[in-house]
């Protein structure tokens, strides 16, 4: 797949999900086999206010390449003006989030609230490809609501703009991620377009992502929740895609080594007792299906050092063993 000038050879990305795919997540991704991988969403106005948390959420190394950096805002101007001060980090593509659902985001008409003004979406998509050299692709959702301009129609308007890509998520604004995604707007997206489109949601298994391609026409697919716990997917979907075969399950012993590995990782980073704290999430989804994952995951949530978790998980190792 060809984004503009930028080339991502497996069509199998990891969605930027906020609090989760910071650089190390995004690095065991991409050795898991991700082509492209995105940052957490970065406030347009945070940047121009030289916030310390927007600034650290654009770090990446080129280990991670091509890396995406998502940004989001309403105001054109304003976007414009992060999307220069982002440029200068020379990310392969600046991505625009149309489709955040969440209420802090929506009420000041960011995320997918743009998706109900089409036009002011449009002059954002100008704005900010107007101030990079790199291609910007744009999140979409199927829409705000079922009243609302769909999908199909704003990504022209934003490809006109200027967009070179697009990701579609089939769910409405306010469905959030309840209730099945609809794959059918991605396939009027990339009906409706002449660029690349990535189609996201419900893609939690290597023949979910076939059938969505094979479904929609999509060029690629997006995987957001179906990686919290198991970046394995990205091998999985990779390997099914180009040979039809699976490749075998991670084995407990992979998934407690990796569990670990991310956890040191994240610890010398911010620190042990930070690293712990900022880990408990994602240690409880790399846990998933261990024996006994309830009680694991309360004692997880008690631990405050690496040689705790290490102790809990070996554990489970031991229980398996039984």
């Amino acid at each position: 797949m060809r984004i503009g000038g930028v080339v991502v050879e497996n069509p199998v990305a990891l969605a930027p999900m906020a609090g989760v795919t910071d650089s190390i997540f995004r690095r065991i991704c991409k050795a898991m086999g991700a082509g492209l991988v995105v940052t957490e969403m970065v406030s347009s106005k945070g940047l121009l206010h030289n916030n310390h948390r927007s600034a650290e959420l654009l770090a990446f190394t080129d280990q991670e390449r091509p890396i995406a950096i998502q940004i989001f805002g309403s105001d054109p101007e304003i976007m414009g003006k992060a999307a220069k001060q982002i440029s200068a980090l020379e990310p392969d593509i600046v991505d625009i989030n149309m489709g955040c659902p969440t209420p802090k985001i929506v009420k000041n008409g960011d995320g997918a609230a743009l998706m109900r003004d089409p036009d002011l979406a449009a002059r954002v998509v100008e704005s900010v490809a107007a101030n990079v050299s790199c291609p910007v692709t744009v999140k979409l959702r199927r829409g705000w609501d079922a009243a609302s301009p769909p999908a199909a129609k704003i990504a022209p308007l934003l490809e006109k703009a200027g967009a070179q890509g697009f990701t579609v998520h089939g769910r409405y604004r306010e469905q959030f991620y309840r209730g099945k995604a609809d794959w059918e707007c991605i396939a009027e997206v990339k009906a409706a377009v002449n660029v690349p489109v990535w189609g996201n949601g419900d893609v939690d298994s290597p023949d979910a992502a076939l059938k969505m391609m094979e479904q929609t026409g999509c060029d690629g697919v997006m995987i957001g929740r179906a990686a919290l716990g198991n970046p394995w997917i990205f091998r999985e979907v990779t390997y099914y895609l180009r040979y039809g075969d699976y490749l075998p399950k991670p084995s407990l012993r992979e998934r407690m080594d990796l569990a670990l590995a991310h956890l040191q990782e994240e610890a010398s980073v911010v620190g042990e007792v930070d690293g712990v704290k900022r880990m408990r999430s994602q240690l409880a989804w790399y846990t998933k299906g261990f024996p006994g994952a309830a009680a694991v995951r309360q004692r997880l949530n008690q631990a405050v050092t690496v040689a705790e978790v290490r102790e809990i998980l070996a554990s489970c190792l031991k229980l398996e063993e039984i």
